[in-house]
Order: C-alpha cells, then structure tokens, then sequence
C-alpha cells in the first residue's frame, strides 16, 4: 500500500475531521482514536465528531471527552474551515448522515480509509481500500509504522487493538492472520490492558439487553434446512423489555454462532418504516450480494443495509432474496 500521498495531505493539513459511519463500531471508533492521538502529536487540530452517539461499550477510548457527535449549531462554524477529513471504515459515504452534508457543504477534501469495497465513481479526494485488511485498524498501524518517527504511544495502541479485536471478533474470525496478533503483542508490550478492553466491549451486558435477546430466541425462525437463522425486532419489543436499539448489538453474531446454522439475519424495525438488517456468515455462504441487492454493502461474511418499509413488509423480501442467494451458492 503506497501511504505517501496520504501522508503528504495530512502534513499539508492544519484543522482535520475524524469520523466513522452511523452507530459506530470498535474498527470505526478505534482508527479515529489511533490516528487522533498521532495527529495530535504531531501539531495538527484535530476533532473525532461522528453522527451517531458513542456507544457505552467503547466510552473508554474516550479519554478527555475527545470523541463527539455532530450538531450543526456546534461544529459547523469549525467544519467551516476545515482542511481535510479523515473518514474510517465508512462503507458507503451515505452512512455519515449529517457529517457528509458538512463536507459536501463546505466542500472538504476527504481521505477515505477502509476495508470495505467501494465502487470506481466513489466520491472521496482519495480512496484507500484494502479488502484484505482484516480491520481498518490494521490499516491505520501500516500508514503509522510507515510515517510515524516515534513508537506507537499506548493510547495509539489502545485505538487499534480495539479495531482489531472487535473485527476479528477477538481474533476468532477467518479473517484473523499473522499481522493480527503482531497488532495485539506490541499493543501488550506498550501496556494495554488487552483483557478489560475485551470485557467492556462483550462483557458489560445490560440487563435489558438480556431480556431483549430471551424475546429473540423464543421468536428464531430457522429455514433452509437449518442453515438460515432469522428474527426481527420491533418497539413493541424493545419496550417489554425496557430496552433501546443499542441493545441489539451482537445479537446477529450470537445467533450464528448455534449449530448447524450457516447465516444469521436480524431485521430491526428501528424507526417509522424503517428496517436495519444485519446479515452474518460463518463463511460458507457469501451474504454481502443479499445487502447490496437492497442498497447496503459490507463484507462477504458481515453486511448490512437499511431499507424504507415496516418489518411485515420487509421480511418476505428479504427472507425470500437470502434463501435465492443461498440455493444459488449450494447449487
């Protein structure tokens, strides 16, 4: 990966953007983090300021309340002047909501850093993509190992570990490679504490989100001789369970991880008629095909999309399409 035109827009750069997409995850969060503390170093003003709030599970990459959400009446006056942003694990540049009318507005130039496909007409000044990254965070340790003078510092270390645990899902994935557990030694040898960020992030569950999942398995719908495990989520839910959207998260991975079960799917009605469907693969079926058919996108083992319409309408549609793809591959 050629890093040098990246890093000579950055050093030209004075005021620098930092964001990831909409409800960001630990690859998103912990990239901008990475890259906040070098850029920081370095003399550059820098903000991380996302479109969706931060999720508690990562609230202790947040040290000095350095990671923010975006309100116009805030941030546009700064954004007004900003030379560059420097956008992580976005996917599709749709999914930065408010940030992207902000750059579009004040006609920013964007460095896009990922590992998720793009197509050819992609909007970004400069788009860096690697699909064979196992996280974006792997990709923020190449560009710094490469340009950074110094050692990586423990709070750049904390950023990509945490980017490379949770995309690995704790380096269990098969997308776990050498590179991965390098990322995860130098981290320990500049004191991360690997373990509590390992308990945060998967093991501070709130009781409402167990009493939301106890819903879902009792409502698993499984299809395609068992290979195909899927549930929907609405409000009604949501509120027997005095729980909130945030709740859901992991439950999509969980599902896959029964027996015998080849892709799990969770459509949530999270909004007036509004889906958020998450599709996962244990990897012998691809399932970024099945979101990109309904105007989503990701890898070919995690994808999602969001689409218009109530969950009665959209489940035929996408149970139906999740099956075809399937038989496609089995044939």
């Amino acid at each position: 990966m050629d890093w040098q035109q990246i890093n000579e827009m950055i050093a030209s750069s004075s005021r620098i953007l930092l964001t990831s997409h909409e409800n960001p995850d630990g690859d998103g969060l912990g990239s901008a983090v990475a890259m906040y503390h070098h850029l920081r170093e370095k003399g550059k003003e820098c903000r991380i300021i996302n479109c969706s709030q931060l999720p508690e599970e990562y609230d202790f990459l947040n040290h000095d309340s350095i990671i923010e959400m975006y309100a116009a009446e805030e941030h546009d006056e700064w954004l007004r002047n900003c030379d560059l942003a420097i956008i992580f694990d976005v996917g599709a540049f749709r999914r930065l909501r408010g940030i992207k009318d902000a750059i579009d507005r004040y006609d920013i130039k964007t460095i896009n850093i990922d590992h998720h496909p793009h197509p050819d007409d992609h909007p970004f000044t400069i788009n860096v993509v690697d699909t064979n990254a196992a996280a974006t965070g792997v990709m923020v340790y190449d560009y710094l190992k490469e340009y950074r003078e110094k050692p990586l510092t423990k709070n750049i270390c904390e950023g990509i570990y945490t980017a490379v645990m949770t995309d690995t899902g704790s380096f269990r994935y098969s997308n776990t490679n050498a590179k991965c557990h390098e990322i995860a030694i130098e981290s320990l040898n500049m004191g991360v504490e690997t373990s509590k960020i390992y308990q945060r992030v998967y093991e501070t569950k709130p009781q409402s989100s167990i009493r939301l999942l106890a819903r879902v398995i009792d409502n698993l719908t499984f299809e395609s001789g068992g290979e195909l495990a899927w549930f929907s989520i609405d409000q009604n839910m949501l509120d027997a369970s005095d729980a909130s959207s945030k709740d859901v998260n992991g439950f999509t991975d969980f599902v896959r991880s029964i027996k015998g079960v080849e892709v799990a799917v969770m459509i949530f009605e999270n909004g007036s008629d509004v889906c958020r469907i998450n599709f996962r693969s244990k990897g012998k079926y691809t399932i970024n095909d099945v979101a990109i058919h309904f105007g989503g996108g990701g890898h070919k083992f995690a994808a999602g999309a969001v689409i218009e319409g109530n969950k009665e309408t959209i489940i035929p549609q996408v149970i139906s399409e999740t099956k075809a793809s399937l038989e496609r591959q089995a044939a």
